[in-house]
C-alpha cells in the first residue's frame, strides 16, 4: 500500500470531482480516507457525501470477494477458472446454436474509457454480435441526438464549467443539481454573485429551484411546448440575431414558422406557465451579451427528447448563442464516464472515437486497427430498454457489466421477468446487485480506487483515475475478465489487461474520429489537469484530422470543427489549467464551435419541430402524472450507496412527494404508505406532502429496488431517434394502501 496520497476522481456522477486517497493509519473499516484536492479545477476541493463517504464501498464487507455460480438455485462461492469456463463455455454454446445475435451484452456509464472500448470490441470481434447497449442510453442519448443534428457533433457541455459564472444568464431545464452533483452548485452561485441571473425549470419547487431569480413550474413533458413558446416571443419581439442567423445557420425559415404557431396563450394553456412568466424569462435571456441553456434529464427522458432539446438549440442559435465565449447549448451528463462511455463503442450504433458503425469507413479504419475484416464486424443492434425486452426470445444468453437494470430500467418488472427468462445470465460488478442475485454466474471485480484508467467528464474533459491500493485476494479487472473468456473463446490476442495498453490503442482507433483521444496520453494526463477531446495527434491547433468517418455529417474532426475563446482549437495555457505540455503537442479544444460547426458547411442546424402530447396522459383511470428523479444521497439504483450506513441514515428508502391539495383528495396522510399505480404495475412508499409540487404530479426516487421501486411504473415508449424511453412522465393514479390509517 501507498503510503502517501494518491490524486484521483470520484467514483460517482459526471462531475469526476478530484479528491485525494490517503491511507488510513489503522488499517480498520476502509484502507483509504478521503481528503481535498483543490487543484483539481471542476470542484476545487469541494465533494458530496456520496464521494466523501466512497471508500466505504472498498471494505469487504460490503462488496463481492469471490466469484459465485449458481447450484440447485443458489449462488455459492466458486473458483475463478469454473466462473470463467461456465461463462465462455455458456456463451459458445448460445452462439452454435442460436448464432452470434443470440448473445447479448449490456455495460455501464460508470465503466472506464478503457473497458467500455474492451468491451464493445469484444462483443462485435470475439461474440460477433451486434446485441450491445449500455445504461448510459437512459442518460444523455436525446441529447446527444439533438446536438449531433444541430451542431454536426456531440459533447455534453461544449464549454467548460468555469464559463457558467461568466455568462449573463443560464436557463437550467429539468435538472436538481443541489441534489445530484451538489458541488456544482457553486458555479450558479457565482453567476449570481458576478451579477448574471438564473431560471430554472422543473416541476417541483426544489432545492435548485430555490436558488433561482425565477422559476417555472410547467406540466411534465411540456418543455418541448415550453420551448417554442419563447422563441416564439424572441421573434415577436424582435430579440433574434439577424447577422448571426444569415452567418452561421441554416433551416431558420422552417423553425421560425413551427415557432410562430405556439403562440403565448396556446403555450400557457399546454405547459402551466404564465404568459408574464414566458416574456419575463425571454427578457432575462435575450438582455445580457451572454447567455446559456442547460438540460439534464427533465426534459431529455422522453419518448420526444431529441425534439425538446432542439427546440431548445433552435432558442440557443435564434440568439445568437452557440460558438460565442461564455454562451450556447449544453448538457448536464450524469453518469461518471456517461460521455466517454458511448464515445468508445459500447453503444448499439458506434464505434471508438464516436463513430458510425454503418459507416464504410470508420468500420475500416477501426477494423485496420483491430487486425480484422471490415466484413466481420456486425451491424447496429438494438438499443438499451429493447435489447432487454428482447432477452428470453432473440437474446438467449447476456453478459451484463455495471449495470442494474431490475432497478433502473423502465417497465421494470418487465425487464426482470426477462432476465429470469433467459438461458444464461453473468454479471460482473463490485456488488451484489439486485440483477447480479438474478445471475447464474457472478464475477467480482475491481473499483476506482484498485485499478488504473480513465474516464471523461461531463465537460469533455478526459482525466486519469490511479489506483491508489491493491485489490482484495479473489478480484479481478473487467479487462482480465475480458481477456480470459477472449482467450477462452478462442481470440488469443487483442485484449490486454494493463489498461495503459489499452488506451494507447484506443487512441489509435479514435484517431480521426469526432471524438479524437490521440493526442492524449497517460503521461500528459499524469501532469494536466485533463485534457478536452478532440485533441488530434498531429499536434495542430487547427488542422482537419483526416482518416476515416465520424459522427459529423461530412466524416469531419479533429480541430477544424471547434474553437477556443481566441479562435484556435486547443485555447490558452489557462485552459489547460496546469501541467507542462509536450512539445508540439495538441493542446486539447475546451471550448467547441467558436470558429465553425461540425458540419459540411460549418453552419449550425436549425431543426423544425412541434409539440406533441406524452406517449401516455391522464385520463379518467389514471389522472396524475409521476415523473421521477434522485436524491442527494443516493446515486443512481443505489446498488452501492445503499450499502453505505452514513447515505442510507440520511435516505432510508422511497417515498410518494404529492401536493397537499391532491393528498386531500385521495386521503393521503404523512408519513403513511401510499400506493401508486400505473398501467404497468404498483409501487408503495410513504406519502410525502408538500407544497413544492405541482397540484396534478407526483414524484418518486428511483434509487430503491421492492415495493417503492419507481421504474416499475415508468413508461418504456421510446424516442424515434435517441430510442430514450418515456421516464419523467406517465399516468397513474394515486390511492391509500388498505388497511392502513
Amino acid at each position: 500500500m501507498q503510503t502517501t496520497a494518491t490524486p484521483t476522481h470520484c467514483p460517482y456522477c459526471a462531475l469526476q470531482c478530484g479528491m485525494n486517497l490517503t491511507p488510513t493509519p489503522d488499517g480498520g473499516g476502509s484502507p483509504v480516507e478521503v481528503t481535498e484536492r483543490p487543484d483539481f479545477p471542476v470542484n476545487r476541493g469541494a465533494l458530496c457525501g456520496k464521494g466523501r463517504t466512497a471508500p466505504a464501498l472498498l471494505s469487504p464487507g460490503v462488496r463481492l470477494t469471490s466469484p459465485l455460480i449458481r447450484r440447485a438455485g443458489v449462488l455459492e462461492p466458486a473458483g475463478w477458472d469454473e466462473a470463467l469456463d461456465r461463462i465462455a463455455e455458456e456463451l459458445a454454446r448460445t452462439r452454435t446454436e442460436h448464432g452470434p445475435d443470440a448473445c447479448g451484452v449490456f455495460g455501464g456509464g460508470g465503466l472506464t474509457n478503457e473497458k467500455a472500448y474492451t468491451l464493445g470490441k469484444f462483443a462485435r470481434v470475439v461474440l460477433g454480435t451486434s446485441q450491445i447497449d449500455y445504461n448510459g442510453r437512459f442518460c444523455m442519448s436525446s441529447a446527444a441526438a439533438g446536438g449531433i443534428k444541430a451542431f454536426g457533433l456531440d459533447r455534453g457541455l461544449p464549454f467548460p464549467l468555469e464559463d457558467i459564472p461568466r455568462t449573463g444568464c443560464v436557463v437550467l431545464v429539468g435538472s436538481n443539481l443541489a441534489e445530484t452533483m451538489p458541488p456544482a452548485l457553486r458555479y450558479l452561485t457565482e453567476l449570481k454573485q458576478n451579477g448574471g441571473t438564473l431560471v430554472v425549470i422543473d416541476p417541483r419547487r426544489t432545492r435548485t429551484a430555490e436558488q433561482a431569480d425565477l422559476h417555472l413550474a410547467p406540466r411534465p413533458g411540456t418543455d418541448l411546448a415550453l420551448a417554442l413558446g419563447l422563441l416564439h416571443l424572441v421573434v415577436a419581439e424582435g430579440r433574434t440575431d439577424e447577422a448571426y442567423i444569415q452567418e452561421r445557420t441554416s433551416g431558420w425559415e422552417e423553425a421560425r414558422a413551427a415557432a410562430m404557431a405556439h403562440w403565448p396563450e396556446y403555450v400557457e394553456r399546454i405547459t402551466g406557465v404564465s404568459v408574464p412568466q414566458l416574456r419575463e424569462t425571454v427578457r432575462m435571456f435575450c438582455e445580457p451579451e451572454s447567455a446559456m441553456v442547460l438540460t439534464a434529464r427533465g426534459p431529455e427522458q422522453h419518448s420526444k427528447g431529441t425534439d425538446t432539446v432542439g427546440a431548445w438549440i433552435n432558442l440557443c442559435l435564434a440568439t445568437g448563442r452557440p460558438g460565442r465565449p461564455f454562451s450556447g447549448y449544453g448538457c448536464l451528463t450524469g453518469q461518471g464516464n456517461g460521455q466517454g462511455g458511448r464515445e468508445h463503442g459500447q453503444k448499439a450504433d458506434q464505434l471508438p472515437g464516436y463513430r458510425k458503425l454503418d459507416d464504410p469507413a470508420a468500420r475500416r479504419h477501426v477494423a485496420e486497427v483491430w487486425g480484422v475484416d471490415p466484413d466481420s464486424l456486425p451491424g447496429p443492434g438494438r438499443s438499451a430498454y429493447e435489447l432487454l425486452d428482447a432477452m428470453g426470445t432473440d437474446i438467449r444468453a447476456l453478459l451484463l457489466m455495471a449495470s442494474n437494470p431490475v432497478v433502473s430500467a423502465p417497465r421494470a418488472a418487465h425487464v426482470e421477468e426477462r432476465l429470469k427468462s433467459l438461458d444464461f445470465l453473468a454479471v460482473a460488478d463490485v456488488v451484489l446487485s439486485e440483477t447480479a442475485e438474478l445471475a447464474d454466474v457472478v464475477l467480482p471485480v475491481t473499483q476506482w480506487a484498485e485499478e488504473s484508467g480513465t474516464t471523461t467528464n461531463l465537460e469533455g474533459r478526459v482525466l486519469l483515475r490511479r489506483q491508489a491500493i491493491t485489490p482484495p485476494e479473489g478480484v479481478h479487472s473487467d479487462l482480465h475478465v475480458m481477456h480470459e473468456l477472449a482467450d477462452r473463446l478462442g481470440v488469443e490476442k487483442g485484449f490486454p489487461t494493463d489498461p495503459e495498453e489499452v488506451f494507447e490503442e484506443l487512441r489509435r482507433a479514435s484517431a480521426g474520429g469526432p471524438a479524437d483521444y490521440s493526442g492524449i496520453t497517460y503521461r500528459r494526463l499524469a501532469e494536466e489537469n485533463g485534457v478536452f477531446w478532440p485533441c488530434p495527434a498531429d499536434g495542430s491547433a487547427d488542422s482537419s484530422a483526416e482518416g476515416s468517418g465520424s459522427g459529423s455529417v461530412d466524416g469531419s474532426a479533429g480541430g477544424s470543427t471547434s474553437g477556443s475563446a481566441g479562435g484556435s482549437a486547443g485555447g490558452s495555457a489557462e485552459d489547460r489549467e496546469g501541467g507542462v505540455q509536450e512539445p508540439g503537442a495538441h493542446p486539447g479544444t475546451p471550448r467547441l464551435f467558436l470558429d465553425r460547426f461540425a458540419t459540411p458547411d460549418g453552419r449550425a442546424r436549425f431543426v423544425a419541430v412541434n409539440h406533441r402530447p406524452l406517449a401516455e396522459e391522464p385520463d379518467e383511470e389514471y389522472p396524475v402524472l409521476l415523473t421521477t428523479g434522485r436524491v442527494v444521497s443516493q446515486y443512481q439504483s443505489g446498488a452501492q450507496t445503499r450499502r453505505v450506513d452514513e447515505l442510507n441514515a440520511a435516505a432510508p428508502g422511497s417515498f410518494v412527494e404529492l401536493h397537499p391539495r391532491l393528498a386531500e383528495r385521495v386521503g393521503a396522510v404523512e408519513g403513511e404508505p401510499l400506493a401508486v399505480v400505473s398501467r404497468r404495475g404498483r409501487a408503495v412508499a410513504p406519502a410525502r406532502i408538500t407544497t413544492s409540487i405541482r397540484p396534478d404530479t407526483v414524484f418518486m426516487p428511483f434509487h430503491w429496488p421492492g415495493e417503492g421501486r419507481a421504474n416499475t411504473l415508468t413508461n418504456p415508449a421510446l424516442d424515434p431517434t435517441s430510442r430514450m424511453p418515456e421516464f419523467k412522465a406517465c399516468a397513474v393514479r394515486v390511492e391509500r394502501v388498505e388497511g392502513v390509517g
